[in-house]
């Protein structure tokens, strides 16, 4: 073991004196793993890099704190020099002596050149709290044949023997060390700018489901797998509310206790019955068995109304419960112990698993929603069901994030699960969907237009495209 560290060390002692002129060369291709990387990096986050080298990766990541770690002197003494700013240390990934706790750990290119990859993997836990993300990066082993042909005519760097890793050996590691594993995507077919030809072909071609198996890089999303349910997070549900006099009442009498505190916030848009009229009256028969909190919106559409209840909202976690009911009240108790017990950071319903009330939901929606699932799944590198089930849950902090965010995509969603799904994607948060049981209303009809609301959905589907997938 002893010598094999030795000899690893040698060579990326070796490799620093060339590593920056080396990254220079081949910028096309470090640059497009820095870009996807940061793509889920956030200003307000923390980041560890494990295997940093000179640094470059972790100075274009964004970050407010950022700090750097390598085993080898003559690769940190560089990275220090290039960015003085930054925080490097010279260390073993196996024995990182730093007692802090990061947002986003990332480890790019590393794993194939380490002794023992689950080593390092279990070493992370003590630098993560319950949301921290880890984004681990390695070259598809389809390519060892090529690139061991590119380094003896000399157009690659050459490297000691290194892991023969493949998607699912890397996935599994980090399943054995404890983590969850919620999206693996695979980049780049031409790791060389060739004008014109190489964009196409890595922007395009290789998102396509057949080609993207031949991608030179590979990417896993991980997350440490929850150890317990908190059990410590209040809880706000928002209730939009339009044309739903007659579910008023039930949805608070049927609303099931959830965490230390629940808050309700009923927000009422324009509606032509007398709604606002009996959300008023229910706020003051049950003022002293529930804190509930009312509101109008201004604006159209139930989008709108949603962001209305979440900036009035006060707790922990953010709840929309649509005030058809369509969705059973009793069921946010499965959102609540997913989200707390860190099962996921934005819990998603899902009406299409479980057999639905005969007219809860027409053909053509029905239809409309399965599309809606497959398109989803392919834009979002992970298996998706129901993208249009109104209950959606999400800690307040992330939503203030997605808040913020909000102008890389824009105001494009007058439903609001679509700007929330984005928003959640954009955040690096681990998404999971709870099978619900949908039922028919018992007052009002649907604000649903299958055509024109349908037709809508697929300009945002091709919007997102753009914004998430060819990137």
């Amino acid at each position: 073991m002893e010598s094999t560290d030795n000899k690893r060390l040698e060579y990326f002692e070796k490799q620093a004196k060339i590593r920056v002129k080396s990254r220079k060369q081949h910028s096309y291709y470090w640059n497009d793993i820095t870009y996807f990387c940061n793509y889920f990096a956030h200003e307000e986050l923390s980041v560890l890099e494990i295997g940093c080298g000179t640094g470059e990766l972790l100075n274009d990541i964004k970050g407010k704190r950022k700090v750097g770690i390598d085993f080898s002197p003559a690769m940190i003494d560089i990275a220090k020099k290039q960015f003085p700013a930054i925080e490097f240390h010279c260390m073993p990934a196996e024995n990182i002596t730093i007692e802090e706790k990061f947002d986003l750990i990332i480890l790019s290119n590393l794993i194939g050149h380490l002794e023992d990859v689950q080593r390092v993997l279990e070493a992370l836990h003590k630098h993560c709290h319950s949301r921290t993300k880890v984004i681990v990066t390695y070259h598809n082993y389809l390519w060892e044949p090529l690139l061991k042909f590119a380094e003896a005519i000399g157009l690659k760097t050459k490297t000691n023997n290194l892991n023969w890793l493949g998607m699912n050996d890397l996935n599994n590691l980090l399943y054995l060390s404890g983590f969850d594993v919620y999206r693996s995507t695979r980049r780049m077919l031409m790791p060389f700018n060739i004008p014109l030809i190489a964009p196409f072909f890595n922007k395009y071609i290789a998102k396509l489901p057949f080609f993207r198996h031949f991608c030179i890089n590979q990417f896993a999303f991980a997350k440490p797998l929850p150890v317990g349910n908190e059990q410590g997070h209040s809880v706000s549900v928002i209730i939009p509310a339009r044309n739903e006099s007659g579910n008023i009442e039930n949805a608070i009498t049927r609303l099931p206790k959830l965490g230390k505190h629940t808050e309700i916030v009923f927000i009422e848009g324009n509606s032509t019955d007398d709604t606002w009229d009996t959300i008023q009256k229910i706020q003051q028969k049950y003022s002293g068995q529930y804190d509930i909190k009312i509101g109008q919106q201004k604006g159209k559409g139930k989008g709108d109304a949603v962001r209305v209840g979440f900036d009035m909202a006060t707790c922990d976690i953010l709840m929309i419960l649509d005030a058809d009911l369509t969705v059973p009240p009793e069921d946010l108790v499965k959102f609540y112990d997913a989200i707390d017990s860190g099962k996921g950071d934005f819990i998603n319903g899902s009406r299409l698993v479980y057999p639905m009330d005969k007219q809860a939901m027409r053909f053509l929606n029905l239809l409309g929603n399965k599309f809606f699932s497959l398109a989803f799944t392919w834009l979002l590198d992970r298996p998706f069901k129901d993208t249009l089930c109104g209950t959606k849950v999400i800690f307040r902090d992330d939503y203030n994030r997605l808040k913020r965010n909000r102008t890389f995509f824009g105001e494009f969603d007058p439903f609001g699960d679509y700007d929330l799904l984005f928003g959640a994607h954009k955040l690096n948060l681990k998404m999971v969907e709870i099978p619900i049981r949908y039922k028919e209303r018992t007052y009002g009809t649907t604000n649903i237009s299958r055509f024109k609301h349908g037709l809508l959905l697929l300009r945002m589907c091709a919007f997102a495209a753009r914004k998430i997938k060819f990137i």
